[in-house]
This record gives C-alpha cells, structure tokens and sequence, in this order.
C-alpha cells in the first residue's frame, strides 16, 4: 500500500509540474506576442500627395489618416500626429498607404536647394511614365539610362548609355510651384502637375550631361530603377539582328 502510495504522490506531483510548465510557457509566448504585436497609433498617407503640396493643403483635402498598426511594423521616424509638420511641404510625391515620415517634409522653398553632389552637374529632361519606370522614382534613387534609336540605314537599336545616375529631383524642383497655384488663379493646376509628374533632374558629370543631351534630342531615352544588387554593364547595341542571340 506505501508503495502504490509513493507512485501516486509521484504522478500526481509530475502532473502539477509538467501544468505549471505548460502555464508558464504559455504567459510567457503571451508576452512575446503582446510584445511583437503592441499596437500603435501612426499617421497614414490616404490620398497622394504632390510634391509642393503643404501639409494644410492636404490635411484640409483629407489626405491624412490615424491608423493602428503593430510596434514592428512601424518604420522608423514615422509620426503619430502633425504637430511637428506645421507650416511645411511634402519634397516629394508621397502615395497612399505609406507611413507618413518628417523626413519626407521641409519648409517652403527648401526644395529649391538641389542636393547637388560636388563636381556634378545638374540637368532636367522632360519623359513620360514608362520611360521613368512608371513613377516610382524618386529623389535620390539611382537609374541607368538606355538610348534607343536607328541607324543611318533606319536599322532600329537599343543601348545601354549610362550605368549608374542619381535622380536629385522630380518635377518642379522648388516647392514654391504648388504653393503658388493654390493662390495664383493665373497658375494652372493642371500644367503644374504634369511638370511634377514628367520632369526628372539627374545629377551628372560634364561628358555624361552631353551623352544625356544628345540622346535626348537624337533618340528616345528610358530609365531603369537600380538597387544595391543590380548588375548593369555597357555593352553592344540589341538590334534585330542580335535580338535573339
């Protein structure tokens, strides 16, 4: 009878242990949730917002909203209110669903100051929305230029001309130009924002300005959205007769 005793006492005291570590386990995996998923309060873009655009001008047009998302998904620098904002305008087109960044806002004018790297030059070329990649540019990514065009024997042809340019600035480059539609009846909105949608300023070197120019004005050029990884090398030129070598 003690010993049947003793195996009860045993497994009775195995149980407790083995419910006590299962409770501990399970707080403890609820503390690393509430931890991973704590909610927090962040200001959302909800419509697109225009470079140039003041933050007043798009509060009172309701592009902002106050969303709840978890602690780990909130970018760092995102804001929660636009106190901080006031009286400033976007630098850049910002779209809707994106975290609202401080980073991505300035005071009026400022945009008028390229961040032009020494010993670049800066120039503008006017392109529509496939040739810029669809509009996902923005200030400071990096591009590859190709050129298409035909040859004396009207031979059409594609090539790569630059490898690696800095895109410094869409559009308008001063802030000043939206602001001054919203007040200047003269100013037509519609011709600012298809400045601000097609105007791209690329920072370049002097032999790299003039490949850019005449390309410009002797063939047809488009961009390609580089990152980190991207491997571009100058080549030959793809005609129809290596099309599909």
């Amino acid at each position: 009878m003690d010993r049947r005793k003793a195996l009860l006492f045993v497994a009775a005291f195995v149980a407790a242990l083995g419910t006590l570590l299962v409770f501990v386990y399970v707080r403890g995996a609820d503390a690393r949730a509430d931890a991973r998923y704590d909610a927090v309060q962040v200001l959302r873009v909800a419509k697109p917002i225009e470079a140039g655009e003041t933050v007043a001008q798009a509060q009172a047009a309701g592009k902002f909203v106050t969303g709840t998302i978890s602690s780990q998904d909130r970018l760092a620098g995102s804001l929660s209110t636009l106190d901080s904002l006031e009286d400033k305008v976007a630098l850049t087109a910002l779209y809707a669903g994106e975290q609202v960044m401080e980073t991505k806002f300035g005071e009026v004018g400022s945009q008028a100051e390229l961040p032009l790297p020494d010993g670049k030059l800066a120039i503008s070329i006017n392109m529509d929305d496939p040739a810029r990649v669809a509009g996902f540019l923005d200030p400071g990514d990096k591009v590859a230029i190709l050129m298409s065009g035909s040859s004396a024997e009207g031979t059409p042809w594609t090539r790569l001309l630059l490898r690696n340019v800095e895109v410094i600035g869409l559009g308008s480059t001063s802030s000043m130009a939206s602001a001054q539609a919203a007040v200047d009846p003269e100013v037509a909105p519609a011709e600012t924002d298809t400045l601000s949608k097609a105007l791209l300023t690329l920072a370049v070197s002097q032999k790299e300005a003039e490949k850019v120019t005449f390309g410009n004005l002797n063939g047809t050029l488009s961009l390609a959205l580089l990152n980190d990884d991207s491997e571009v090398a100058l080549g030959s030129e793809v005609n129809m007769t290596n099309l599909f070598n």
